[in-house]
This record gives C-alpha cells, sequence and structure tokens, in this order.
C-alpha cells in the first residue's frame, strides 16, 4: 500500500494533469485523498486556501422570496470520497472539493449562508425532488431525459478518462476497436457504462470481440484488480483518474473522451424544475466567471482545463436512449 508520504512526495514533484471533467455520476472507483502539506492538494478540514466573494444584491434579488427569506441555501453533494470532487477532509467528516468550493461561492453571490448535505448520489435526485435541497453541486452531467425533471446551471465540462497500470502495455484507448477483447471495469449506472455498452455494440457489429465487463463498489476493489491483472483499464471520471494516478503512482491516463462518448456535455448545478433558482445560480456562476473566483477555484484543484466560458440555464444535453 502506498504511504501518505509517497502520495505527497508526487504532489510536490509535479501538478495535477487532468485535461478535462468527469463524467456526470458518481463513480464507485474513488481516488484516495492526500494529507495537507505545502506543494501538495490541501485536504485539511480549514481549507484555508478557499476562494470567498462578496455578496451581489442585484444577483441575490434573483433568488425566490422563500429561500431568501429563509436566509440560507440548502446544497447538497456526496461527499463520497472521490477526490477532487467532493470527498472527507482529513478529519473524516468535513465534505470538500472543487463541488462544494463552487456551491460555497454561489452561496456568498447570492448572500445565502450555505448548509451542506452530504449525502448518497440516489438520494441527491430524490432530494431535489422532495424539495429537501435547493441544488444539487455533485459532479452531475445535463441530459435531455434530466431536464424533464431539474433545470440545471452549467459549471464544468464533462470528461472520461480510461486508466490502466502503470506497467501496462495499453498506450492509448481512444474508440472501440482499442477496447476489443480487454477486460474492464466501469461503474454501474454511470454515463461511463452508457459509452462503454455503446462501444460494445460496435465492436460486435464490426465482428470484434467486446471488452468484457467487471463492476465493483469499491475503490480499493477497482484498483487491486488493475494492479493484479483481473482487469486491464478502469474507464471513469477524469478527474478522479488523473488525480489517483498522479498521488498514488502506480495507473496511468491512456486516453480521455467526452462524457457522451462523442457528444460533449456540460456539468451542472441541480435545482428542481420550475422552482425559479436557477437563473441566480446561472447569474453567481457568470458573477464568479467575470470575476476570477471562477478561474481560481478550478486552478486551487488543478482543474483549469475544465473551465466553461459561461454558465449556461439547460444547456443542450446529453440524448435520451432507447
Amino acid at each position: 500500500m502506498i504511504s501518505r508520504r509517497t502520495w505527497l512526495l508526487s504532489l510536490a514533484a509535479a501538478p495535477l494533469a487532468v485535461s478535462a471533467c468527469a463524467t456526470g455520476d458518481a463513480d464507485p472507483a474513488a481516488a484516495p485523498a492526500t494529507s495537507s502539506a505545502a506543494g501538495g492538494v490541501d485536504t485539511s478540514p480549514a481549507q484555508t486556501g478557499r476562494l470567498t466573494v462578496q455578496a451581489v444584491p442585484e444577483i441575490a434579488a434573483l433568488v425566490p422570496p422563500a429561500i431568501r427569506d429563509r436566509g440560507t441555501l440548502v446544497i447538497g453533494t456526496t461527499g463520497n470520497g472521490a477526490p477532487p470532487l467532493s470527498f472527507k477532509a482529513d478529519d473524516d467528516k468535513t465534505v470538500i472539493g472543487i463541488e462544494p468550493d463552487i456551491a460555497l461561492l454561489v452561496a456568498g453571490v447570492l448572500d445565502l449562508e450555505p448548509d451542506v448535505r452530504a449525502t448518497s448520489w440516489e438520494n441527491l435526485f430524490l432530494s431535489v425532488d422532495s424539495g429537501q435541497f435547493d441544488v444539487g453541486f455533485s459532479n452531475v452531467t445535463v441530459t435531455e431525459e434530466r431536464k424533464e425533471k431539474y433545470d440545471f446551471a452549467s459549471y464544468r465540462v464533462d470528461t472520461l478518462a480510461w486508466e490502466v497500470a502503470e506497467d501496462s502495455d495499453i498506450t492509448e484507448i481512444a474508440g472501440p476497436p482499442d477496447v476489443a477483447g480487454l477486460t474492464v471495469s466501469v461503474g454501474s449506472g454511470t454515463n461511463q457504462e452508457k459509452v462503454l455498452l455503446d462501444w460494445n455494440q460496435q465492436n460486435e457489429a464490426a465482428g470484434r470481440e467486446p471488452a468484457t465487463i467487471q463492476y465493483y463498489q469499491q475503490a480499493s476493489d477497482t484498483y487491486l484488480a488493475l494492479k493484479s491483472g483481473r482487469i486491464q483499464a478502469n474507464f471513469g471520471p477524469n478527474p478522479t483518474a488523473a488525480y489517483h494516478a498522479l498521488v498514488a503512482g502506480d495507473t496511468k491516463i491512456v486516453g480521455t473522451v467526452p462524457g457522451g462518448g462523442t457528444i460533449q456535455a456540460d456539468i451542472a448545478a441541480m435545482t428542481k424544475k420550475d422552482d425559479g433558482l436557477v437563473q441566480a445560480l446561472a447569474a453567481a456562476l457568470n458573477h464568479l466567471i467575470d470575476g476570477g473566483q471562477y478561474a481560481g477555484t478550478l486552478q486551487r484543484w488543478n482543474l483549469a482545463n475544465e473551465a466553461v466560458q459561461q454558465s449556461q440555464v439547460n444547456p443542450p444535453g446529453l440524448p435520451k436512449t432507447s
């Protein structure tokens, strides 16, 4: 097992190289966190490097009266141990990461006290449905199907990554032929699973052997399978894969794919459909983009290449699948 000290030495030696962002779904292949240290990623509960912002009254006025009068913004996030997205700090209870950081900045612009609540991926949607959460910030991809029930304000791009063992002979995975005959893992019920199943259909139609798919519930099981050779590649969110490859040092990224396979999509804040909050969220995000806090926060988590130029309300999403 790699030590925390080794993780930190890896972090100090090179910046986190991430070409884009994650899938819109939580993935069981979550990467490990690191301890906070100079030159490394700050995983302390204090998060002293987190950026702040002043309230903007004209944007805060866009918040629906019920939320504005309450004075809090209830924010749902998974906090499920998938750095650098939303994970537990060194105290094993404080939720930190790029997702809560963006959410806290948005709450600041809206002059609302943030109330961050960690939950499961499934419960995130149910809690937004019921009104228990005002908004979900949890690496959610915009899809046309989801837009029927929710409103979205975009804030990152959506990219998937192929991760293999560091000593693997695989040097590139760019399309269906590259996974033909391989044994690979993917998160069940995720967008990346949909992409992989489509690739298998294409391989079968072309007379190639499809990939054999394995499913794991725990990150440790996925990476043990990679190390032992039981699987040859894992397909998951790009930020978590790149983070793991850097801090653990025993895997590498050999290809990235748009979140929709051939279609680029966005990661977005999610609200209940037509509840009136999404316009305020988009306006707050665009204020952060214009003011530089957005770019600074992405840079803090080494995800600058995931930036969007503008937050859009209900941008084109991944198409429905039959």
